[in-house]
């Protein structure tokens, strides 16, 4: 008998983290004591409670640390320990953010903060808010308050911060204050602020790569450089129907033949697990290019029909996604080239724009 699929944990948010550990650390100033746990409530109205991990009470100032749990979802900042610092500011002043180790400056324009702001996100700021204004009980929040994260620059590499032009270490995200396994919420999110950053440093052309090899032919035929670039990776919808509504003249999108060819027939996620290559309708490309059918139908992935229908089959791939992919984004006026990539990189097939 085959067991139940195990249910995916979830977790919490940077910025939960944050506004937890800022309002362990406001209780800590006023009182002279840390709460042994520290509950808030999120957005939703939820209200989890956490342990800190650190705490250290200074001359008017204190500070209090999380160890962020995403749950079961891949996080590059699970474990990492968020931490908040609070001193009394100038009076008037309202809640000053500062970022501190390992937490990023926002460096260009088309973000949802201003340039040179700290990269804490509206939603955590005011969760922050939030939490601090349930310490004060009325009282004027004039206080600064510092996020830091030890190692945040060295995880920050393995994001999208520096393309989106937030240098320096890691933002302090969420919306909802949960992580939910696998959403992918946060890799489409990181999609559209590369279109933002792209709209608003007045762009005309941006490339969505599926991967890593496929960006680099793009960047090489193109002449663009890796700013200009989109981690597309799966969510081709995500890219597109984002476009539809914040346009950009010129679009290049770059693939294999197996992704594009699902593009191709419509799908709009192509990751494996939520969309197959129909092998018919790859055949009936084949025949419009001219070859047999047969041995295209009959091929078990799509690199074997490559390897029968060679740049002839890849073009007639490549047509029909910038045919699926304009269609997508109408009624913008786009131009759209499609680039299918082998897997060094290297074009065999180009639509032109």
């Amino acid at each position: 008998m085959t067991a139940p699929p195990k249910k995916l944990r979830r977790g919490w948010t940077t910025g939960t983290c944050a506004a937890a550990a800022a309002k362990a650390a406001m209780q800590a100033l006023l009182s002279g004591h840390f709460p042994a746990t520290v509950q808030i409530t999120l957005p939703q109205g939820q209200q989890p409670e956490f342990k800190l991990s650190m705490q250290v009470l200074g001359d008017g100032w204190a500070q209090a640390g999380i160890i962020k749990d995403a749950g079961d979802d891949p996080d590059v900042t699970h474990g990492a320990e968020i931490r908040a610092r609070i001193c009394h500011g100038t009076p008037g002043a309202g809640l000053v953010f500062v970022a501190g180790e390992g937490v990023g400056t926002v460096t260009k324009p088309g973000l949802p903060l201003g340039v040179g702001e700290p990269a804490i996100n509206p939603v955590p700021r005011l969760m922050i808010d939030a939490a601090l204004t349930e310490v004060l009980e009325g009282a004027a929040p004039d206080f600064t308050v510092e996020i830091s994260i030890p190692n945040g620059a060295e995880i920050a590499l393995k994001t999208w911060n520096g393309r989106l032009g937030i240098k320096g270490g890691l933002s302090i995200l969420g919306t909802t204050g949960i992580v939910r396994p696998f959403s992918c919420a946060a890799w489409i999110a990181s999609i559209h602020r590369g279109i933002d950053v792209a709209r608003a440093e007045g762009r005309s052309h941006v490339i969505a790569a599926t991967g890593n090899a496929s960006e680099a032919g793009a960047r090489k035929l193109t002449g663009l450089d890796e700013s200009a670039c989109l981690d597309m990776g799966d969510f081709a919808g995500g890219v597109l129907k984002y476009l539809r509504r914040h346009p950009i003249a010129r679009l290049t999108l770059a693939g294999g033949i197996g992704k594009f060819a699902k593009l191709a027939q419509g799908a709009m996620d192509l990751h494996s697990a939520r969309s197959q290559v129909d092998f018919a309708a790859l055949a009936a490309l084949g025949t419009k290019a001219g070859l047999d059918p047969e041995p295209i139908a009959a091929a078990e992935t799509a690199l074997a029909a490559l390897d029968y229908g060679g740049a002839a089959l890849a073009m007639e791939v490549a047509r029909a996604a910038r045919a699926q992919a304009r269609a997508a984004l109408a009624p913008a006026e786009i131009a759209v080239q499609v680039l299918v990539c082998d897997r060094a990189g290297n074009i065999i097939a180009d639509t032109g724009f």
